[in-house]
């Protein structure tokens, strides 16, 4: 297993449920980052993708070990910061909120609420202040990339939308969901927080 320090990537991929490996890396290697946050999910691989860096992650471990909430966030997005990663791609299964969102559908959402609590939300405190810009949480950019990419591979892909992250592992309730319909919200998950 190589070390942090022989490693580098461009872009980060963060697998979500059903997706704990990185399928199409030419010269994949795994590499362990230690943080000060603990260990990651799990081992980084590494490897070239259409020519890019890529640096893989899973987000609940292969098995799925990991709870919703037991995600060492920090630890992951600080591994994927040191191997030098810019942009990061996180795919995670979710539920819809809209009758046009339908199984298999794509979503690129461009809001968040979160309903979380329990999780830290923060690289900062402990001394350490910061204010983050939070408006927009997702970048437009790599959104419209996205898109792009999804109806080139023949995907059903939409556009924007909110996406309403609740603690799990519990489902929300009938009623819970019906309410994150009359906000306007078009998809459910666990895991885009923080």
């Amino acid at each position: 297993m190589a070390t942090e320090g022989e490693a580098r990537a461009e872009i980060g991929i963060i697998g979500g449920s059903g997706f704990y490996q990185m399928d199409g890396l030419t010269g994949a290697r795994r590499v362990h980052v230690p943080t000060p946050f603990g260990d990651p999910s799990s081992a980084i691989t590494l490897g070239v993708l259409h020519g890019r860096e890529v640096a893989f992650i899973s987000r609940h471990d292969e098995g799925h070990r990991l709870l919703p909430s037991e995600v060492p966030s920090h630890a992951n997005i600080y591994a994927l910061k040191q191997l030098g990663v810019r942009q990061v791609l996180a795919v995670s299964a979710v539920g819809s909120l809209r009758e046009e969102v339908a199984p298999l559908h794509a979503v690129v959402p461009d809001q968040i609420i979160d309903r979380t609590s329990g999780r830290s939300s923060t690289f900062f405190g402990g001394g350490m202040v910061a204010h983050v810009a939070f408006a927009d949480p997702y970048c437009p950019c790599l959104a419209s990339a996205l898109g792009e990419s999804a109806a080139a591979a023949g995907v059903t892909a939409h556009a924007g939308g909110s996406m309403v992250v609740i603690n799990g592992p519990a489902f929300s309730t009938r009623a819970e969901s019906q309410l994150y319909r009359s906000w306007g919200a078009s998809i459910i998950g666990m895991t885009a927080i923080p």
